[in-house]
Formats: structure tokens, sequence, C-alpha cells
């Protein structure tokens, strides 16, 4: 049994987790095995099905709570457990001092997978991210990114330019991503939407970076040509409560559900008529292949790489004062549905292909 080890801070449902889940999920876990050691105290999203599926979980203070002890058990686990593959999913260089712990304990493949293409943390991150890549590269015998910004940013321009980054795609399961009239027509009626209302959705974390409060202006203006519009948003997160106030403010408070964290994305996806995504930057979002998975057509920031247009169909706006763009293309969409499967496979999208893909570039075949 081959076993990987996965430092993150917490299972949650987070897109960099998920895709982590939808790699597990497909794996043969008669060969293969992976294990999670991560910071949170609280149980994770994840955590259930991680342990159900055999894989353990390991919990350590985090580098900012303890430092000494960060390192003294995260060596500790990996000596003792003998762990030759460590995974670290990171956007931040400063993450991959994990790494060089992991390769002084007898880790002999030290991986890290970039997981978006900022952090926007102000000058400080910024300094400390050159620092992390000038003094921790060397014990990273692996580099994955899911895109080419999202490569550039944790890995740099040159390693990228040069292919020293293996680009690992955020596929998904075509058999569980696909559009359901049926899963569309339960949603619906579970949330009292009718068959004819617009629906616009979202899914994501409530933080800056995915930008609720432009949302929520576009979906305003949205609603001053089409009054029957509803907005679902899911996910949760440190604004929540400010983008509430905001809805209120607005006046729009009923037209706007807050789902919170589910685990029913592909049917919720099938409900929406339309996908709006305005984030201030992205690794590579696993919730805009999803949508494209259902079919479901897209409009999403062009902050945001095109390497997201899976289907060659998504819509990429700027982030300009005027939401007016936005309101446009919205109201220019038609109820359709693309067809999407046959375009995932031949791109490599499809689950199967970045399976194989991860356990060769984990050295682990």
């Amino acid at each position: 049994m081959k076993r990987v080890l996965c430092l993150i801070s917490g299972m949650n449902s987070g897109g960099a987790e998920t895709f982590l889940m939808k790699l597990y999920r497909k794996i043969d876990r008669n060969i293969y095995q992976m294990d999670f050691c991560v910071n949170i105290k609280e149980e994770g999203f994840y955590d259930k099905e991680i342990l159900e599926m055999g894989g353990r979980i390991y919990h350590i203070p985090s580098k900012s709570e303890n430092l000494r002890e960060f390192k003294k058990q995260l060596a500790e686990l990996i000596k003792n457990e003998k762990y030759e593959f460590v995974l670290r999913v990171t956007s931040n260089t400063m993450g991959f001092m994990d790494l060089k712990i992991a390769k002084k304990a007898g880790a002999k493949v030290c991986a890290a997978r970039s997981s978006n293409s900022s952090d926007a943390e102000g000058m400080k991150a910024k300094i400390l991210h050159i620092i992390g890549r000038r003094l921790y590269s060397r014990y990273v015998d692996v580099k994955i990114a899911p895109s080419d910004l999202a490569a550039i940013y944790t890995f740099g321009k040159k390693e990228y330019e040069k292919k020293n980054v293996c680009i690992l795609k955020n596929a998904v399961d075509l058999d569980v991503y696909k559009y359901s009239e049926t899963e569309r027509k339960r949603i619906r009626k579970e949330l009292e939407i009718s068959d004819g209302e617009l629906v616009c959705g979202h899914i994501g974390r409530f933080s800056k970076q995915k930008n609720h409060k432009y949302l929520i202006d576009v979906f305003s203006k949205i609603l001053e040509k089409r009054l029957d519009a509803k907005l679902i948003l899911i996910g949760k997160g440190e604004l929540e409560e400010e983008i509430i106030e905001q809805c209120e403010k607005f006046g729009i408070r009923n037209k706007v559900l807050f789902l919170g964290v589910r685990s029913d994305i592909p049917a919720l996806l099938s409900a929406m008529d339309v996908f709006i995504f305005p984030s201030l930057y992205e690794g590579m979002p696993n919730t805009v292949i999803e949508a494209q998975a259902t079919g479901l057509p897209c409009i999403i920031a062009n902050t945001i790489t095109k390497e997201a247009n899976v289907l060659g169909t998504v819509k990429f706006l700027p982030l300009s004062n005027s939401t007016d763009l936005w309101v446009n293309e919205v109201m220019n969409i038609s109820k359709i549905r693309y067809e999407s499967k046959e375009t995932f496979i031949n791109k490599g999208y499809e689950i199967n292909s970045s399976v194989e893909n991860f356990l060769n570039y984990m050295k682990m075949k």
C-alpha cells in the first residue's frame, strides 16, 4: 500500500479540498491511500468520508499557533509513519517550508500543488512569497498547478516556461456532474422557485476574493429588468453577514437565497439558469468547471485564467464600475444547456485522466 500524506489547513468544502476528494474517490484504494495532516481542531467537512474510505487524519498545530511544535509534530509523523510521498497544498511559497521538514524527516517525493493565482494579503505577504521561493524551492521535487496563472504565481514564470510545472486539471466525475431535469425540478420545488423564474447562481466562500459585493450589485440591476429573478448563494465565510446586510440595504433580501455549504452541488447547478462568478483572482475555479460540466452558461471575471473556458462558451467580463455589461450578458442568455461530455473527455477534464496524471506526477506508479 502506497500512502501519500496531504498537508492542508483543513478538509473543508473549498476548491482545493474538493479537488483532492475527487481524486481520492477515484484512486484504486487497494493500492493507494490518501492521508491528511490538518491544523484545524474542529471536524472538517470531508473528515467523515475520508475515514470511511480508509484515510487517516492527523491534527497538529499551525505554524502561526506554535511553530516549534508544528515542526516537531510534522517531522515525527513522517518519520514514525514512514511517509515516502508528501503533498503540500498551498499558493504561497512559505508553505514550501513544510516540504523541507518532510524531506529531512525521510520523505522521498515532496510535491507542492498551487491552489491560487494570488494571495492578495498586502506587501508583507508578497515579500514572504518571494523569500519562500528562494529559501525552500529546492525541497520541492514535484511542482503541480491547476492552470497557467496558478503555476506562474506560485512557482515563477521561468519554471512555468521551462515546463517544470505539471498541470493537473481540475477534472470532474462526468457521471456525477451532469444536467438532470429531475433534479432541477426537485431543487426548484424545495426552494419554492417556479419553472419560469430566472435563477442566477454562485458557489464560493464569502471572502474578499470571491467579490460577493460586486455580485450583489449586478443582481440588483438584473432585478430591474427581471422581477422574477432569484440568486442562489452557496457557501459560508467571514463576510456572509456583511453580504446579507447589503441585500437588506438594497431591499432584495427576499430574492437572495443563502444556502450555506451543500453536498448536492450537481443538483443545484441543474436548478440554475446562469452561473455568475466575479472573483478578483482564482487559481482554477472548480465551481466554474463543474458548472460547465452540467452545461450551465457561465459569466466570469476576466481576472480568471482563460483555461477555465473548457467548453468555449464562458463569457469573460471586466470588473468595471458599471455593471451594465454583466447585466446585459445575463439578459442575453437563453435558457439552454450546452453539451459537455465529449468536450470534457477530449480536453482531459474527465476525473480518471487526472487521477492517472496525479499518480504519475507523484511518482507513485
